[in-house]
């Protein structure tokens, strides 16, 4: 076969499969609707800005984590499965030199508003973005209680969230662009 016989099979074949995956691509390009955007932007700055209405109390979040999260992360926080990270206890660990540290939320997180935006996006883990409001607002209560932050009958909401001052907060630096 000649080269100008060769190089013309070769593009007649590269053309019909071009076609035949011009069919099954994924379409890329499609504008998202509003209803998808809206599931994606859940993220909630420290200031609370972000936070969405509702509220819950460390009674009420007990219930949801005792059906929905102590399966995982062990009653109390404590004690789950191998993986899952202790959510109480740990405080005054880290930067110990004799003592192991327990990363918790009572030991280590900075604000409180990063505990309800990483429940919102990423528990329950075998469900993510299944609670309700409420029901992020009352867990977040409830982990924010365990760990002494709180007291039992206080209510978190999106004005009383970003109050919350963690005892770890001090000892993270403010990220600045150009550093």
């Amino acid at each position: 076969m000649s080269m100008r016989k060769s190089l013309l099979a070769a593009a007649v074949l590269a053309l019909a499969t071009r076609g035949a995956l011009a069919l099954e691509a994924p379409h890329l390009g499609q504008p998202a609707t509003s209803d998808q955007i809206a599931a994606y932007d859940i993220d909630v700055s420290p200031d609370g800005s972000g936070l969405p209405p509702g509220s819950g109390t460390p009674k009420q979040g007990e219930a949801v984590y005792a059906e929905k999260c102590q399966g995982c992360h062990g009653e109390k926080g404590v004690n789950g499965m191998p993986g899952a990270l202790a959510l109480a206890g740990g405080q005054g660990t880290i930067g110990k030199i004799d003592v192991k540290p327990l990363r918790t939320i009572g030991s280590y997180w900075p604000y409180a508003t990063s505990v309800f935006a990483y429940i919102r996006r990423a528990m329950p883990y075998y469900d993510t973005k299944t609670l309700s409001n409420d029901e992020l607002y009352a867990v977040t209560a409830y982990l924010l209680q365990l760990n002494k932050i709180i007291g039992e009958n206080d209510t978190m909401n999106a004005q009383t969230l970003p109050k919350v001052v963690m005892p770890w907060r001090d000892h993270f630096r403010p990220f600045v662009r150009g550093d």
